[in-house]
């Protein structure tokens, strides 16, 4: 993998179009384990004068632990062509799948000391700011809330995290 470091300024691309279209792999952990999985729901932006990325993660899912556990964790949005692994990542847990990345046809790799991948096409290192348990009964927009929350009333916490650096897989 050829990573170059970028500013914030620098990304380029629709955020929209990038996380809800096309995805992105939330991974935590160190070398000796980790776990991530597939997420369509997040902002980028600026929040507290600085560059953040938002995640929401349900309480159930194993990468929680990690993502609870750790200071640091990465969002990494794959080079086309990888959407079946994508897919993949979103259905099998790592509880089940000790191997999961494997299973997902997906090969790790760590940058600073956090999980990505090499099928990378942008890596964000991403630092914990702020996490909070979200409460659907405070969602106002009724529509809304029964799309996200009829079918798996599994509430989310949301991390609010300071985008440290990011990074561009130069093939």
């Amino acid at each position: 993998m050829n990573l170059t470091e970028i500013s914030p300024a620098e990304l380029t691309g629709n955020v929209f179009d990038r996380i809800s279209r096309q995805w992105m792999l939330v991974a935590a952990g160190d070398e000796e384990k980790f776990n991530f999985l597939t997420a369509s729901w997040g902002q980028l932006g600026m929040l507290w004068f600085q560059p953040t990325a938002t995640i929401y993660l349900r309480q159930s899912r194993y990468t929680k632990e990690f993502v609870d556990r750790e200071e640091r964790f990465t969002l990494t949005f794959l080079r086309e062509g990888n959407r079946e692994a994508l897919t993949a990542a979103g259905s099998l847990s790592g509880r089940d799948h000790p191997d999961k990345a494997a299973a997902c046809g997906l090969t790790p790799c760590f940058v600073d000391g956090c999980p990505t991948f090499e099928q990378a096409d942008v890596v964000l290192i991403c630092r914990k700011l702020y996490v909070q348990q979200l409460d659907p009964q405070k969602l106002l927009d009724e529509q809304a809330r029964r799309r996200a929350y009829d079918a798996d009333p599994e509430e989310h916490t949301m991390y609010i995290a300071q985008i440290e650096r990011i990074y561009v897989n130069q093939p």
